[in-house]
């Protein structure tokens, strides 16, 4: 997420009204913003494909922690074998969601890890073998792809990363969310806002998981995951808040998902078809 200056629009209403769709950001974005980013229109709770090896499926989550509040989350499924997993990363010049889509011809994109307010990224990163940045040190995870086309997501804290490991693709963020199929236990505030996940089920598929409201705080989120009927075994949290933003691609246009971030994003997860 980018840290600058605050918005202010000469009304106090309006700064009220658009403060809660930033509170992924310390600070508010120098940004004009939309509300009429366009829903998923996936029947809720059924894989529908879009794609070879991509299924996408929206349902509603009941927050944990707050009675009545409720979001509906975009889940993307990803046969590893059917897609190929690349990073993007242009600290120079961010896109907005939809310009990424078009530069990358891509059949599903999701915002990466955090970023600072120069639009570099916090934590190390790869892309198509070029390393950026530095890796966290005994917390955060990483989502990678080794020289051989093999996909992990782990734990920084229980299995470092090494200079010395051969990885084309990788991006790193905080927290992990699940470990071995168990929520994780991590300092966060406890303020609402919108989530991006990246996650793998015990049958090996990679799922991008997203709540666009300002509804579930990281806690929430890493509790509904491990009761989630997806049987993940990780998970973890990608940059959230004014970053969350989530494209399919859907040829016949039927269940295709536009969830635009607020800010131009330096750093997206790219998927395409082999």
């Amino acid at each position: 997420m980018r840290l600058t200056r605050p918005l202010w629009h000469g009304c106090l209403l309006c700064v009220l009204f658009l403060l809660p769709l930033l509170t992924g950001c310390d600070m508010l974005p120098s940004v004009s913003l939309t509300t009429d980013t366009p829903s998923p229109t996936s029947t809720p709770n059924t894989w529908h494909t879009v794609a070879p090896g991509v299924e996408v499926r929206s349902e509603t989550w009941n927050s944990p922690s707050t009675t009545g509040v409720s979001d509906l989350i975009s889940i993307v499924r990803l046969n590893l074998h059917n897609v190929k997993i690349s990073v993007a990363y242009q600290p120079d010049q961010p896109l907005s969601m939809q310009q990424w889509m078009q530069k990358e011809q891509a059949t599903a994109l999701i915002n990466g890890g955090y970023f600072d307010g120069q639009d570099r990224a916090t934590a190390l990163v790869v892309s198509n073998g070029q390393a950026y940045g530095t890796s966290y040190q005994g917390f955060g995870g990483m989502l990678a792809v080794t020289s051989n086309g093999k996909v992990q997501l782990r734990s920084l804290h229980n299995d470092p990363y090494n200079s010395s490991e051969a990885l084309t693709e990788a991006t790193q963020c905080t927290p992990m969310l699940l470990i071995n199929g168990q929520r994780t236990r991590f300092n966060a505030d406890t303020k609402a806002s919108p989530r991006s996940v990246a996650a793998l089920d015990k049958q090996g598929h990679l799922l991008f998981i997203v709540s666009p409201g300002v509804t579930f705080s990281l806690d929430d989120m890493a509790t509904l995951l491990q009761k989630s009927d997806l049987n993940l075994l990780t998970a973890l949290n990608l940059d959230g808040g004014s970053s969350t933003g989530l494209y399919v691609n859907d040829t016949n246009n039927s269940q295709s998902i536009a969830i635009d971030s607020y800010v131009n994003l330096p750093l997206m997860i790219v998927v395409k078809e082999r």
